[in-house]
């Protein structure tokens, strides 16, 4: 848990009180946690810039718990937060302004639970919004960008391909609706439940020399046709030039970096923010 360290919240006053962002971190559903010391630093500064209590969640990795494990942890912590009353929390926290998000395969894990979440009945917690960031989606079917990919990136065509057969269930294809949220098989109860139509407002970003990004589009015109009608319903794209999977994770003191976190601000607060001091970790 991450706090401003003053100036945030804490007296339990709704005017001091500061909107929650849940944080699912990358790596393929088979690597990293929320101690590694770059999701570590990426948290830290959400929490200080936005301002905002983040909360960074580790879940059961690949392939020793293959998925939808992950997808299941995700969905086990917003139903622990939607029955939060602790003051260790509501007091900082407002639980009015929830917002999941991730990274890449955290961004993947971001969409299915709150997709569950607007589809199930009875929550207790109504989701404010949605961040996903560089999202890791599959597909059988190759996009351009993917066929294009350079050797010389993080993110490789080998290296996705070997991180799928690691996470998806055995004998399960890039279509397995875990990996695919758009795939027939998404509809007849598949981890990524009955989405696109159940999803919150929502902010994608992505590189644009990012080897997903064909898919990233293709998952936020998706999304936007659900969305079409709805006006309470936002879905944007914002792609950043010359800039690859992870870029924020990466080059965290970098231009795009600090960029994303302006408009990351934004779609939280709804307007520009206000400074905050550093954070703390708890």
């Amino acid at each position: 848990m991450y706090v401003p360290s003053a100036g945030g919240a804490g007296d339990g006053g709704a005017e001091t009180k500061l909107p929650v962002l849940v944080y699912f971190h990358g790596g393929g559903f088979i690597i990293g946690s929320f101690a590694s010391p770059e999701f570590h630093t990426v948290c830290l500064r959400l929490a200080a810039e936005l301002p905002a209590v983040v909360l960074s969640a580790d879940y059961r990795l690949a392939p020793e718990h293959r998925l939808p494990a992950a997808v299941e942890d995700a969905d086990t912590l917003l139903s622990w937060l939607g029955g939060q009353t602790d003051p260790w929390l509501a007091d900082a926290a407002d639980l009015g302004r929830v917002f999941v998000s991730g990274d890449s395969a955290g961004a993947n894990m971001a969409h299915h639970a709150a997709a569950r979440a607007g589809a199930a009945s009875g929550r207790r917690l109504r989701l404010a919004g949605c961040v996903l960031l560089w999202p890791y989606f599959g597909g059988e079917r190759r996009t351009a960008s993917e066929a294009a990919c350079p050797g010389d990136v993080f993110l490789t065509l080998p290296l996705y391909n070997q991180m799928w057969r690691l996470a998806l269930p055995a004998g399960a294809t890039r279509d397995h609706p875990a990996a695919n949220p758009f795939w027939p098989e998404a509809a007849a109860g598949g981890p990524g439940g009955p989405a696109p139509g159940e999803l919150p407002a929502m902010l994608v970003a992505a590189g644009d020399r990012d080897m997903l990004i064909d898919r990233v589009r293709e998952y936020v015109a998706r999304v936007q046709a659900a969305a079409a009608g709805n006006n309470n319903r936002r879905v944007d794209l914002v792609e950043f030039p010359g800039a690859g999977h992870g870029f924020a994770i990466f080059e965290p003191d970098g231009e795009a970096a600090g960029e994303l976190v302006r408009v990351l601000r934004r779609f939280v607060h709804g307007g520009d923010g206000a400074a905050s001091p550093a954070p703390r970790s708890v």
